[in-house]
């Protein structure tokens, strides 16, 4: 049977290698629906090639700007628009297999759409898990949904794991796991003391020695709160307390993820460091599928080291761990303040080392704040504006 996907954030990296792997198996797979923020032109380009009966756009004006570059003659599809048409496209029961690759908060309500529909999602989202863990992975149990995570370190545990050919939510730890060890490859700063990175610009924190990515996800590589936020996502997918989740930096990026057992032995996932790898794992479970990635030679590779990362060059990752032990509402603070922080850097506004700074304050702002409970998508919602409008109300001066 043809799997019908849904890209959320098909213009992005992830979306188009999404949309490279399924090229490579049309008997599998169809495009059902595809959704953009900003490129329209490049949706458009996709929208034509893989003929989705669906795209969706943020306002009138990309809409607009959509149909008048559609190829004349070609039949258009249609054309959904806002918000609540993206959550309600990954909904749809036109489709059965949604990838949740929209980065930031704005990709929170799709996924949990997604989740709550029963659907095959594939997330790429970390805000998903990050500000809203109890809340999706309770969606994913009361509907029955399947989840497969994409994220290369979250795919290689779950690889690492036994299954039995479905992808459910956990109760509770798998049966003799002792612990998670997430790999990290330290950055482009991974050798540079915390003293040196005060002028650091921002194509210097993009430059990843490894990986192909997004800006901001650069700069959250750079910093290692892309691991912590990871760390958090393990915990909620696997069900795992976080005494019981390690990280490791691997600069070769070559070992993605390792489950340590009870009896002391260790489960590895290797392999190139292309995100088809686990885009095609998470597309055709329990079966594998070519991916399109090269072979993996280890005598090339010629050593692959391991280090405990330093906590004083990397204080975003104890920051995460913090978060994590405190509870959702600082996850949610955590994550809204890194992204402000991130924007503010990305924008020459902030300097490198006042990352952590804005996000250390925003936690501490946090914990002061009246307890509440996360019960809904608009808890979420609303503690993560008040974060964000305290962390932009910080002084940025160095």
């Amino acid at each position: 049977m043809t799997a019908r996907v849904t890209i959320l954030g098909s213009t992005g990296s992830i979306g188009q290698s999404t949309l490279d792997v399924i090229s490579r198996h049309p008997d599998r797979f169809t495009v059902y629906a595809l959704t953009a923020h900003s490129r329209i032109d490049l949706l458009a380009e996709q929208a034509a090639r893989t003929h989705a009966a669906v795209v969706v756009v943020p306002d009138d004006a990309a809409a607009a700007r959509f149909r008048a570059i559609w190829p004349a003659g070609a039949s258009l599809p249609d054309v959904r628009v806002g918000a609540q048409a993206l959550a309600e496209t990954a909904a749809d029961p036109g489709c059965d297999t949604v990838m949740a690759a929209i980065v930031g908060a704005a990709g929170l309500p799709g996924a949990l759409a997604a989740a709550r529909a029963g659907k095959r999602v594939l997330l790429a989202n970390k805000e998903a898990l990050v500000a809203a863990g109890s809340l999706f992975m309770g969606a994913v149990r009361e509907s029955g949904a399947e989840l497969l995570p994409i994220d290369s370190e979250h795919n290689a545990i779950f690889q690492c794991l036994p299954h039995d050919g479905r992808a459910s939510a956990p109760q509770g730890p798998a049966a003799g796991v002792r612990r998670l060890i997430l790999t990290a490859s330290g950055g482009p700063f991974r050798t540079r003391e915390w003293s040196d990175l005060h002028d650091v610009t921002p194509a210097q924190a993009c430059a990843h020695p490894n990986w192909s990515m997004g800006r901001k996800i650069s700069v959250d590589s750079a910093t290692m709160l892309n691991k912590g936020l990871e760390v958090i996502e393990a915990h909620w997918l696997f069900a795992m307390p976080p005494d019981r989740i390690n990280v490791v930096i691997h600069p070769q990026s070559v070992v993605h993820s390792m489950v340590e057992y009870e009896d002391g032995s260790v489960v590895a996932q290797l392999g190139q460091p292309d995100m088809r790898t686990p885009i095609a794992y998470g597309l055709g479970f329990p079966d594998r599928i070519s991916s399109g990635v090269g072979l993996l030679d280890l005598a090339t590779s010629g050593r692959l080291d391991f280090e405990t990362p330093d906590l004083g060059r990397f204080p975003c990752l104890a920051l995460a761990f913090d978060a994590l032990r405190a509870g959702q509402t600082a996850c949610i603070a955590l994550n809204a303040a890194n992204e402000v922080a991130v924007g503010a850097f990305l924008a020459g506004r902030l300097r490198y080392t006042a990352i952590a700074r804005m996000i250390g304050d925003t936690l501490d702002w946090q914990a002061g704040q009246r307890a509440f409970a996360i019960d809904s998508i608009d808890d979420v919602l609303e503690l993560d504006r008040r974060a964000r409008a305290f962390c932009l109300s910080i002084d940025s001066a160095p």
